[in-house]
């Protein structure tokens, strides 16, 4: 902790994979970045995440790209139980060498640690740093931080926050909650049939299913009910399959053999505001979604591409000020409420159980896919978000 300054230009609270990237991204051009991270090690979390072919770009040009680790996205099919109607959503609608990829959570945040412990183009790395307090002056922040017992007050024209969870009390910033009484039960399965870069998004009557390629197998996100009555996450192995085959269908042929399963709860979170007096906030800071879309990653790594612009652009003397964050937050502002309102409305449009919807629902998928333009639009939204 001696080595860590005691006044930077910008401090970001969190060095996961979207705090880490807005670091690198402003390294090497004169800004003194400091990060600090409460983990001492990279977590170690079991999920995958969907990166989109947009995002895939930003990290390998940062040099945190894990090719080997990656699977491609080719396609997506997009479909819901007891309805005709279906979409299948291609790379070659765009162009582009595929859509996204099912990269590895634990993956992503090793290279990311591991570039940042260089302290390299003036990024420093704290580990093991908890962040207790954070005060905004008309001039600077004031960030607590404790390492190790020891606690310091550091000083920052700009705070970054970057961390999931409950905003710090000192932001200013509100934050809004909708609990979708949900959990996600997340696994790895295997079928009979390879995969192809083919990835599933099935409406299930009772929650929403995405089957994601992840190297010769998948990666499972279901959602089910916080009280599920089939209480799959406890169910023998044959038991889960079964369940899972009879939502799915054979789209992914047949179902042979499931991993550890584990789950999470599903809850709606977004900041009042992209910023406060002296404080940006990005990725699962400035909003948390539902998984159903596989946005959540992507949308919080524009946030920092368009933070870092916005710094790039700024002059010294006026980081952090209110009209560099008024700039940012204008920014961000169309592709959040985008995003945040797909997901969401994803998750009430299908949770509709009425037969009418239904055959609305259909009619919607049967459209998308038959029109190119619609489908088009449709998928370029999904690796580039919405400017």
């Amino acid at each position: 902790m001696r080595d860590f300054p005691d006044h930077l230009d910008l401090i970001i609270v969190g060095g996961g994979p979207v705090g880490g990237a807005l670091a690198l991204l402003l390294a090497h051009r004169g800004w003194q970045v400091g990060v600090l991270e409460a983990r001492q090690q990279p977590a170690q979390d079991s999920r995958a995440l969907a990166v989109a072919h947009a995002s895939r770009q930003t990290l390998a040009g940062l040099g945190v790209w894990p090719q080997a680790a990656a699977t491609p996205i080719h396609t997506v099919h997009v479909s819901q139980q007891q309805a005709f109607g279906r979409v299948k959503l291609s790379d070659a609608d765009l162009g582009l060498p595929a859509l996204g990829y099912v990269l590895p959570y634990a993956d992503l945040a090793t290279a990311i640690h591991a570039r940042l412990a260089e302290q390299a183009g003036g990024v420093h790395y704290l580990t093991g740093a908890q962040v207790s307090g954070l005060k905004s002056l008309d001039g600077y922040a004031v960030v607590t931080v404790n390492q190790g017992g020891q606690e310091r007050l550091l000083t920052t024209r700009l705070a970054v926050l970057a961390e999931g969870g409950k905003l710090l009390a000192g932001s200013g910033i509100g934050q809004s909650e909708h609990d979708y009484q949900q959990q996600a039960v997340v696994a790895e399965v295997w079928t009979d049939t390879p995969h192809h870069g083919q990835a599933f998004e099935r409406f299930a009557l009772d929650g929403p299913i995405a089957m994601l390629p992840k190297q010769d197998h998948y990666a499972l996100v279901w959602t089910r009910p916080a009280n599920d009555p089939l209480a799959v996450l406890g169910l023998p192995d044959a038991a889960f399959l079964a369940a899972l085959q009879d939502r799915m269908g054979d789209r992914a042929g047949l179902l042979t053999r499931v991993g550890t399963r584990a789950a999470f709860p599903l809850r709606l979170k977004w900041a009042d505001a992209h910023h406060g007096r002296r404080i940006a906030v990005v990725g699962n800071a400035a909003q948390t979604l539902h998984p159903v879309a596989g946005q959540g990653f992507n949308l919080g790594l524009r946030d920092a591409i368009a933070l870092a612009r916005v710094i790039a652009a700024t002059p010294q003397p006026a980081l952090g000020d209110a009209d560099m964050l008024a700039r940012y937050a204008a920014l961000r502002q169309r592709d959040s409420l985008a995003t945040v309102g797909f997901t969401d409305g994803l998750i009430r449009l299908f949770g509709l159980e009425s037969v009418p919807v239904r055959h609305l629902r259909a009619a919607g998928l049967l459209a998308l896919d038959n029109l190119q333009p619609l489908r088009r639009g449709f998928a370029q939204r999904m690796v580039f978000g919405t400017a």
